[in-house]
This record gives structure tokens, sequence and C-alpha cells, in this order.
């Protein structure tokens, strides 16, 4: 097969047609542009968020601070009932070393606080105490660093004012408001939040048109004379749609195929529905207070969350938010709190029309994504931009960003035949940024 080509992948100078034997076209940077309204998802990431990778299997890290929270809850009643008495708690806090939120998905796992220090000054249950012993539950040293996870942290604590024994139950919540230390003491103990390791992976994408004879190619058809060019036309769309079907439904993974190593990059919504948030709406009773009470929780800024979100939903939806009618988002909510609403149509950066919806915690930009249809008319999902990336793989002077390669045929073949390639996958992080909406 005559597939061998240059390591330089360029764009076409001006006035360089398709028709240039063996070329390698770079279209990286267009193939976005063709249509924008048909795939809203991979324009947004090609235009805000593109990042190259070096690596088919691409790593990246989470940070996740935990200063932003250090909040726990106690596992044991109080058992003293005078200030400035000595009183031994049992904690719990609902997220990990990573910072990972363990009630994602319905999830009743918790974790041993590993920022409770002695000297830190804790208020539970509305009452400040300052920590004077800390120790790992089940026997795991305060290091935390033992084969076996600590399942609780167990504090030793003086209670700055008066705590009833009613006034810490199980379930009471508290929270690390400070330290305090005597004159010439030494320095204390300290302790760091973990960067969590997740990897993506680089899916290739080919598009390619079948033979074209000799005979074919040099025949004047009807409508379209250059029938060629018209199914040129066609196959870029087809190549450029199904980069879009994967950002959006993938399900990564990496294994090997029949000759190699074969690899599906993430999708956004099955992702996000296994890791990030998901919210249920209504189409008959949901109003702006519902969007309201989900969006306080979504848009915690201790999550890493950005003010606004990119909300890909189907036509559906779309329509369901503009009508006036009794069973629409803006007939219902005008009639219990229009003095609340802020909801406005606007031109989009790339042609695209956004219904934008303002919250007090942050914007909701709602697109229509046309490939949410079918089996998916009841689904939205919001995406925050700053937390998604488009890595196509690019190295040692070869990119892999979608261009054309022209006459793959092999060369005894009275004929043509094209392809077009991408290498590329997309890299989610902080997944409780996004969140996969439901309506029914």
């Amino acid at each position: 097969m005559a597939t061998a080509y240059s390591n330089s992948t360029g764009n076409a100078p001006q006035g360089v047609s398709i028709n240039d034997s063996r070329r390698i076209f770079n279209f990286g940077q267009r193939v976005s542009e063709l249509a924008p309204q048909q795939s809203p998802f991979f324009v947004y990431l090609s235009k805000v968020a593109k990042s190259a990778t070096d690596d088919p299997v691409f790593k990246f890290l989470e940070q996740r601070h935990q200063w932003q929270r250090r909040n726990f809850i106690s596992k044991t009643d109080n058992d003293g009932t005078a200030k400035d008495a000595a009183d031994t708690l049992k904690v719990v806090c609902t997220y990990d070393k990573y910072g990972n939120d363990l009630t994602l998905g319905g999830g009743t796992n918790t974790a041993a606080p590993q920022f409770l220090l002695v000297g830190q000054v804790v208020r539970i249950g509305g009452k400040a105490m300052k920590i004077t012993a800390v120790t790992a539950g089940d026997g795991v040293s305060a290091a935390y660093n033992g084969s076996t996870a600590a399942t609780y942290t167990s504090i030793t604590a003086t209670a700055l004012e008066t705590v009833a024994e009613t006034d810490i139950e199980v379930g009471t919540e508290g929270q690390v408001i400070g330290s305090a230390w005597g004159e010439g003491t030494t320095d204390p103990e300290g302790w760091k939040d973990e960067l969590y390791d997740r990897e993506g992976y680089c899916q290739i994408f080919k598009t390619a048109i079948q033979l074209f004879s000799g005979t074919s190619l040099a025949t004047r058809y009807r409508g379209r004379p250059d029938e060629y060019r018209r199914v040129w036309a066609d196959k870029l769309m087809e190549h450029k749609m199904d980069i879009e079907h994967a950002m959006l439904f993938g399900i990564g993974a990496a294994n090997e195929g029949g000759s190699g190593p074969l690899r599906y990059s993430h999708g956004i919504v099955p992702y996000t529905e296994a890791n990030g948030k998901v919210f249920n709406f209504t189409y008959a009773g949901s109003v702006y207070g519902d969007f309201i009470d989900a969006m306080k929780d979504f848009f915690a800024p201790e999550s890493g969350n950005s003010g606004d979100k990119l909300v890909l939903c189907s036509r559906k939806i779309i329509a369901w938010l503009n009508k006036l009618d009794a069973d629409s988002f803006l007939g219902n909510t005008l009639t219990t709190a229009s003095y609340r609403l802020d909801a406005q149509n606007i031109k989009g950066a790339f042609g695209h029309e956004v219904t934008k919806i303002n919250t007090i915690f942050g914007n909701l930009h709602f697109v229509a994504e046309p490939l949410f249809r079918g089996q998916d008319e009841n689904l939205a999902v919001a995406v925050d931009m700053a937390n998604v990336k488009y890595r196509p793989l690019s190295g040692n002077g070869v990119s892999r960003d979608t261009h054309i390669v022209t006459n793959v045929q092999n060369n005894n073949v009275d004929g043509r035949k094209d392809m077009v390639l991408t290498e590329a996958g997309l890299e989610i992080s902080l997944p409780e940024t996004h969140a996969v909406m439901k309506w029914t």
C-alpha cells in the first residue's frame, strides 16, 4: 500500500488544491468551523479548550484544595459536660485524602480526616474547642502512612466554652477555625492534600472516500458535476460528527486491537454520570427556583468551579425553556418568581443561539445540541469549560490533529482514494464541576 507519507504535516499553501498528489493537509484549526450549529461541543472544545498531548495515553493530576473545606462529622456523642473538660471524639469526613466527594452518586462512605492536628481550634455543634491529641482509628498510626487506611480520627479537645452533653451527638458537624499556640512553644505538625491521578485516551478517527476510478473522476455528473468533490464535502462533515459523538457519548478504555493498541476517548455524558453531579427536573413543574436549589451546590467554589457553565441540551429542552405556556419554564416561572428571573437569548461567539439563565451562584448558557435526540431528548449536560480539554496528539514535529491524507490507494490502481484522520481525546478533570441534567 502506498500509504507512506512525510512526517511534516503542514497547511496547504495559498492556491494549492487538494488534487496535489500525496499531500497531507492539516485541517485541525478549521474542521470545527464546518456548520458549527451541528456540533456545538466540538466547536467550543476546538476554540477555547484545545491543548495538544504528546502521548496517546495522557495522564493528568487534579488538585482539590482541602484547606477550603476541613469540615468533619462527629461519629460519637459528647460525654463531657463542664467547660474546659477534656473530651475524646471520633470524627469522620465525607471526602478522601484527594478531596474526592464520597457522597457523589448516592455514596455513603466516609474517611478519616487527615487535616486535624494538635493545636488547632475547631468548632463542633457551635462550640469552640482546642485539639490536644490526635490518633488514627483502627490502630493505624497518626501519620496515616500505614498499609491499612484509618476509618476515623480520634481527637481529644479542651472546650473553650461551656459544652453540654447534648451539644454534640452522632452526626454533629464540625469545622477547623484556626490554631492557637502559647508563647515559646515548638513547631506544629503539618499535613498536605494529595493530587489525584487520572488518565485519558486519544482515539483514532478515520473517514475515507470510497475508491473513485479514473473514469468516474473524469465524468461530468448531473447536479454537481464533480462527484468526487461533492462526496468529499460530506465526508468532512461525517468525520467531524464522529468526533462530536465520541466527545459526548464515548466510554473511555484502552485495550489490544487486532494489530495494536485500541483506545476510546472519554465522553462527557457517561463520564459525568459516573463521576459528577446528576440533577433531575420536570417539564410540568420545574421553575427558576429549582435551578437555584440545584446550583447552590453545583457552583460551590471549593469544588473548583468557574462561574459559567455551557449547557448542551436537546431542542426539546430549549423549546421548553423559551415557551410561555403553562407547562414551560417561562410559563411556570413568570407566575411564581418573575421578579427573580434573569433569562435572555443572546448570540453566541461561534454562531450559536444561546439561552442564558443567570442564577445568584453562576450563569447557565444553554445551547441546542442536535445529537441529543431520540433516547437523549430529555437530557442536558452542564460543562465547566475550564475543566475540559480537547487533546489532539502532537509530538516530535508530527501532528495527528485532523488532516487529510491523499492518494492512499495502491500504486497500480487506476483511481484515487483519500482519507481524513484525527487522533485526539477528551480530558475531563474535576468531574464534580460538570453535571448531567435529566427532565421527565
